[in-house]
This record gives structure tokens, sequence and C-alpha cells, in this order.
């Protein structure tokens, strides 16, 4: 199951007591204080797994605590400290205060770690209150309370290339011919109804990540469909792949395709709307689609000068696209200055 939103509630360790003790030995008269500290409570950290892509693990459990600290003992002995609670995340999880909406982190690189709440300090034992006025004290602390606090985390996907585009525009068919994702592959609308990701790996090593997005919808922005839920997840993509179906079975105008997806993208986002786009004319492997490719080919390009003709089920075309991504999504890292040399 796909979750990518969840709460809950983080409570860090309380602080061990001090202990107040006296040193008692045969021969020793006049022992004086000898009561250790507490040890401090643990933390709660949360941790970005790469083997994790759902918060799924989150949607039962809604309180996560950490362990307390011990309490100080006699012969100067502090308490050990509370182990801390690890909450091990999907890379790409905002994280927000969930009463005041305020983003504390975003979890975006492998293996990130970050301290939400902090464990109390353990309190002193009475040895900390001896004093030449207070030879014995019977002074010590409590152990400091631990914070809490309550979360809203939010998922949102990690992938170089999102493929859009309308219900059966042929993004699954796409994403299972170029990387080892596996999607639900039906000849019926709506048949994704989650991200699905795949590794796309290319004949001189490198590779990238694409993501498969459910089919959009006119209205998708206003929660139409599958819609808003997932127009969040192709945010953070440097590139899309925007997916027209030319085949004799979409009645569809494919300008009309093409700018009701834009609208939506806009409506949704304007930094979204204005990413680097590819644009794909999908099932182009009869010949009726070939005669409605050459008809519209013209008026597509002047939509978007980068437009290919594509046939997932044959293999046609798909070493250009894959060609045209790798140069697009070099470019892009070029200009962000994410390219460093030797890098994929």
């Amino acid at each position: 199951m796909f979750v990518d939103q969840a709460t809950l509630s983080v409570h860090a360790g309380k602080g061990g007591d001090g202990c107040c003790s006296f040193r008692r030995e045969k021969f020793v008269p006049l022992g004086g204080p000898d009561g250790g500290d507490g040890g401090k409570g643990g933390d709660v950290v949360l941790e970005a797994d790469p083997n994790l892509s759902t918060l799924i693990d989150l949607r039962y459990q809604k309180v996560y605590k950490a362990d307390d600290g011990r309490a100080g003992k006699g012969k100067d002995m502090t308490g050990r400290s509370g182990k801390d609670g690890v909450i091990r995340l999907p890379v790409g999880t905002l994280v927000k205060d969930a009463d005041t909406g305020d983003l504390l982190v975003d979890l975006k690189e492998p293996r990130q770690k970050f301290v939400v709440t902090k464990g109390g300090k353990g309190g002193h034992g009475n040895t900390r209150f001896k004093s030449s006025a207070n030879r014995a004290p019977r002074q010590f602390q409590t152990g400091e309370a631990g914070e809490k606090q309550n979360l809203f985390l939010e998922l949102k996907l990690l992938a170089d290339v999102a493929i859009i585009g309308f219900p059966n525009a042929g993004k699954s068919t796409l994403i299972s011919r170029i990387s080892n994702a596996r999607p639900k592959i039906a000849n019926y609308p709506f048949t994704t109804l989650v991200p699905q990701l795949g590794v796309v790996r290319m004949d001189d090593y490198q590779s990238f990540v694409a993501a498969d997005i459910p089919g959009l919808i006119e209205g998708a922005h206003t929660g139409k469909g599958l819609g808003i839920r997932f127009l969040k997840h192709i945010e953070r993509s440097r590139l899309l792949i925007h997916l027209v179906d030319f085949s004799e079975f979409n009645t569809r105008d494919p300008v009309s395709d093409y700018h009701a997806i834009q609208n939506e993208l806009k409506s949704f986002s304007p930094e979204l709307y204005l990413k680097p786009q590819i644009l794909v004319a999908t099932k182009v492997d009869d010949p009726s689609a070939q005669k409605k490719f050459e008809d519209f080919e013209d008026r597509m390009i002047q939509l978007n000068p980068i437009f290919l003709a594509i046939s997932s089920v044959t293999g046609q075309g798909l070493p250009a696209l894959l060609g045209k991504v790798k140069e697009m999504l070099t470019k892009v890292k070029v200009e962000s200055h994410e390219w460093e040399e030797g890098s994929e």
C-alpha cells in the first residue's frame, strides 16, 4: 500500500534522577556524599532510509518514545543514558510541526539524520552539592523531561524524470520497457493507482530514476481523479516526459490533450509548469497512428520543439528518447551546479 502522509507524536526520554547517597565503609569515618548523576534521556532521531518508499510503517503506530535515562547510584556512579529512538523514513520526506505547519527538515539525502526531539538532562546527585559549608548535602535533582512534538510527514518522491499524461497514454508500458519497474498494465483508465519508481540504466553505465505518475485528467489540481494527491510527487523531478496517445482508439484531439495537462500543471504549481519537458507521441506502431502523427507533427513541434514518437511495445524510438533524456538531464544538472566531473 502506498502511503505518502502520516502524523505521529514523538517523545524523547526523561533524564534519570540524581542519587542521594553517602559513602559507608568500615574504616572510612565521615565518608561524605557519593550520589551519582542521572543518565541523559534518549533523543528521537529521524533517518532517511533509501530502502523505504512509503510511510506505511507509520500508519498504525502513532506514538514513538525514546528510552528514559537511568537514575544515578552510590559510589558516584552515573546512570545509563537512554537509548535513542530511531524512526526510519523514505528519502524525500518533509517533516513539519503538526501544530504550526513549520518545516523542520527535508530528508532528501540517503542516511541523513535529524534529531527532532532531545532527551532530558539527568539530575545531579548529592555529590554535586558538597561544599565547605555543606559537607553532607541531601539535595539532589530529578531528571528533566524530554521534549515532545507532534509531526506531520509528507512524502514527495525523488525522481529525476516524471512520466505524465492522460490515463492510458502508455506511461506504465514505457517505464516497464526502460527500467526495472514492473507496474500493472491493462487496457483501461487508472490502471496505475500509485506512483511507480524505476531505475533506468544507460549503455554507458549512467543511470537515472523515473517515476510513472498516475494518469491526470482535467480538474486534477482541484482533486478530481487521482489528481492533487500525486501532482506533488512531480515537483522534485528535474525533467518531465509528457506522453500523448496517438493511437486510433484515442478519439480526442492531441493538441487539446496537451493543453489540458499543461493547464493542470500550471494551476497546481507555476514552477512545475516551467520544468523542462520532452513531448512524446506514443503508440505509433500502426499505419493509422503514423498518419495521425504526420498530420499533427508540425502543430506539436510548435507547442514543444522537443517532440518524439515512440512505441513502447515494439521499442521504436526508445533509444532516441533515452538519449534525449540523458542530454537534458546533463544540461539541467550543469545549470543548477549539481554536475561534477565523474558523477552519474
